[in-house]
This record gives C-alpha cells, sequence and structure tokens, in this order.
C-alpha cells in the first residue's frame, strides 16, 4: 500500500542538523507513527512520505519554511529578572507563557533574562534519514478521533 491521505504510517527516523549532528532518533524506541494528510509531522517530510511504501528508505532534506519555520527575532524579549520572583532561572530552561507558547531561556545576564518563544529547530534546515516499516489504512475511530490508536485500541 502507497502511503496517501488517511494512510496510518509507521517509520523509523534519525533527524539531523546541517552540521550532521544527531538532533532526535526513534532508533532503539518503538517506530514513529502518524496519520498522514493531518499535520501530525512537519510539512516537508510529510510531502517526502507520500507515495512511498513499506520497505522504503531514503534521506529527506527539510528547509526551514517546511519544518519548523524561519527564525522569528519578533519572538524574542528582554524580561527583567525580578517577573521570576524567587524562582531559579538559568540557560535552557522553558516556561509557558499563557497562550504565546513555550519560551526558552537563552541568557541570564545583567538582571535581564533573553527569552525565546521560537521552536528550538526554527530556522534549522532539518535533514532525515527514513525507513518506512508499515503503511495500513486508518480505522473509522483513529480517522474521526484525528490520530493512531495502538495495535490494541484507543490509549490517550
Amino acid at each position: 500500500m502507497q502511503i496517501t491521505k488517511n494512510a496510518v504510517v509507521t517509520f523509523h527516523y534519525a533527524l539531523s542538523n546541517e552540521d550532521g549532528q544527531l538532533l532526535d532518533t526513534s532508533h532503539g524506541h518503538e517506530p514513529f507513527a502518524y496519520l498522514h494528510g493531518t499535520g501530525m509531522i512537519v510539512p516537508g517530510l510529510e510531502e517526502e512520505l507520500e507515495g512511498r511504501q513499506v520497505g522504503d528508505k531514503f534521506k529527506a532534506v527539510v528547509p526551514p519554511a517546511k519544518g519548523y519555520g524561519d527564525f522569528n527575532m519578533q519572538l524574542l524579549q528582554q524580561v527583567p529578572l525580578d517577573k521570576f520572583g524567587e524562582q531559579t532561572v538559568e540557560t535552557g530552561m522553558q516556561f509557558q507563557a499563557g497562550q504565546h507558547g513555550i519560551f526558552t531561556v537563552k541568557e541570564v545576564k545583567d538582571g535581564k533574562v533573553l527569552l525565546d518563544g521560537n521552536h528550538p529547530l526554527a530556522g534549522v534546515t532539518l535533514k532525515f534519514d527514513v525507513e518506512i516499516t508499515n503503511v495500513r489504512e486508518a480505522t473509522p475511530e483513529e480517522l474521526s478521533h484525528g490520530h493512531v490508536h495502538g495495535e490494541d485500541g484507543h490509549h490517550h
């Protein structure tokens, strides 16, 4: 079966940046499963998977515009350190900021905190090594819920 809209696709992957640094991998874990055509993975990788089938192995290079977007300088903001109260604030920490999403602490210096609201992979060209392990039709329940269920039924 070829990968088309509403197919359940399972694949192993290794994700690297342009410098070849490994960012994430499914190897050593269960393969990743998703419902094709529903925006569950970055658009550039979903486009590369379209029409492929079980056993296909390929490399995909996904530019930022089809990955996690370009880096947006508007999402950088400096906040006085005292806004965090007694909480320890260190580079790399992440905070949920209401409806604005997740912010990562980029720097703590001179009583100020530099926060970044970009996705950590914004502006990064993504390099995937992919091996498709399974393709099947989604069940009516999966289609109505908009996501893949495990082999033994529905889990949340």
